[in-house]
């Protein structure tokens, strides 16, 4: 079969263009931003690609048109298919149909924390021998590649979003994974440019739940009121929850710098010895812990497995050190998420100085709908540069200097990045720790920072 993907350079998109190919089907794609990696990897793997959405497109005639959720009315090459009665569907729909039907399908859902956690369930599947297929939104270090796919394996790991599936498609993603090992790791609001209140969020969140069977398990963490809700508006799987009062739980240490302790109820499993930071990471263990355990992986080798686990690409990742001040990059856009990963920071860094560099690029923070909560998320940082473009797509519909006014002089908002780069390199001292937090490439600000450092080394 030949498949034309619309939107084929996103992640999902991409990944989902991979197993395509993998499956055997003729894959060709189209997007307005035809570029390095994602370009790359697909021409790689002999998928043709095609600059922009034009209407001529529809003389490639394929047998379907799958539609990315970056695509909406008034697209040309759209408006062709649409007035051609060409056939076509959305991304994750073709993928729930024509692959994951066949698959014991894990699925990690969750506001944040989505990306690692099942890059953590596949690297504890593979070291374990069961040779996962995936499907993730990011790149850890130990698996390579974003997606694979082997139809003679039977297990598919897969990041399970709730953004909306396509312009004629608005239930979340994951409603068409149809999991029967299903990760609800947390539920906050987010995404604002499409629901309304974390109410919406929590009906998708539902519609997710009524499609787990009664012989699989819904895996999520205690003390979460959100994930309780839904649970409580019906569910017909059991329910195995991680935490103090749980099965799966970790008891750390009074001295932050030793390893956290896991326990399986009262058995002690062993030691969390990894590199990664941050008490959302443990949390994430314990589900993916348990995930495993749903697969008939032995609690041991599991945790044996998730200690060699080296992290995920933009994920508190380390991208160099120079004159002493060590720079990472971190995808955290999110209150929460930028709250836990500074916190995380600040454990293993101590007193040493952290620098959060901030873009809130998402559409629910450019909209300034959580705005108020980023001087609570900050306030273990010593200073704080948020940037935000003056004008164009991608500028803040609120003041940030009002907004971040509670930080006092340790806080300035910046709008050319050369500037901001050029404040940060006078500002900073050798031990300093310097944290970038972006869901976007930020202009390359992290190499700029660092090439100016060796430059005035």
């Amino acid at each position: 079969m030949h498949l034309h993907i619309l939107g084929i350079c996103g992640t999902f998109m991409g990944g989902l263009a991979l197993i395509a190919r993998a499956a055997g089907h003729r894959v060709t794609g189209c997007d307005a931003g035809v570029y390095p990696p994602m370009s790359t990897q697909l021409t790689e793997q002999g998928i043709e690609l095609i600059e922009g959405f034009g209407a001529e497109q529809l003389s490639l005639k394929p047998d379907l048109f799958i539609i990315g959720n970056v695509v909406s009315r008034g697209n040309p090459l759209m408006e062709a298919i649409l007035n051609a009665g060409a056939p076509y569907t959305s991304g994750p729909q073709w993928l729930g149909q024509h692959v994951l039907s066949g698959q014991h399908v894990l699925a990690v859902a969750g506001t944040h924390g989505k990306t690692t956690t099942s890059s953590m369930l596949t690297w504890v599947l593979k070291q374990n021998g069961l040779h996962p297929n995936f499907l993730i939104g990011g790149v850890a270090h130990d698996l390579k590649v974003s997606a694979l796919f082997d139809a003679a394996q039977r297990f598919f790991v897969i990041e399970a979003d709730e953004y909306d599936t396509a312009f004629f498609d608005k239930r979340s993603k994951f409603v068409h994974y149809r999991p029967r090992t299903a990760v609800l790791n947390n539920l906050e609001y987010d995404h604002a440019d499409i629901f309304p209140d974390l109410a919406a969020i929590e009906t998708q969140f539902h519609h997710l739940v009524r499609t787990v069977p009664a012989a699989g398990v819904i895996i999520m963490p205690d003390q979460s009121a959100a994930l309780e809700r839904v649970i409580a508006r019906g569910c017909w799987t059991p329910v195995e929850r991680t935490g103090q009062n749980h099965g799966w739980h970790a008891r750390t240490q009074a001295d932050p710098s030793q390893a956290p302790d896991i326990y399986l109820g009262d058995q002690h499993v062993g030691s969390l010895t990894w590199g990664l930071t941050g008490q959302h990471n443990i949390e994430n263990a314990l589900v993916t812990l348990a995930a495993a355990q749903h697969v008939n992986i032995e609690p041991e080798a599991a945790l044996v497995a998730l200690n060699t686990f080296q992290g995920v690409k933009r994920r508190m990742e380390c991208r160099g050190q120079v004159m002493g001040v060590t720079v990472y990059d971190d995808f955290a856009h999110h209150p929460t998420a930028i709250a836990t990963t500074v916190a995380g920071l600040r454990q293993q860094v101590g007193s040493a100085r952290i620098l959060a560099v901030l873009e809130p690029r998402s559409n629910t923070m450019k909209l300034g709908t959580m705005a108020a909560q980023l001087p609570q998320a900050l306030k273990m940082a010593d200073l704080v540069f948020c940037f935000g473009e003056a004008t164009g797509k991608n500028a803040l519909g609120w003041q940030a200097t009002e907004v971040l006014a509670p930080l006092g002089h340790r806080a300035s908002v910046w709008h050319d990045i050369p500037l901001l780069v050029a404040a940060l390199a006078q500002q900073v001292q050798p031990g300093d720790h310097v944290l970038i937090m972006s869901n976007g490439s930020f202009g390359g600000i992290h190499d700029k920072l660092l090439k100016t450092l060796a430059d005035q080394s």
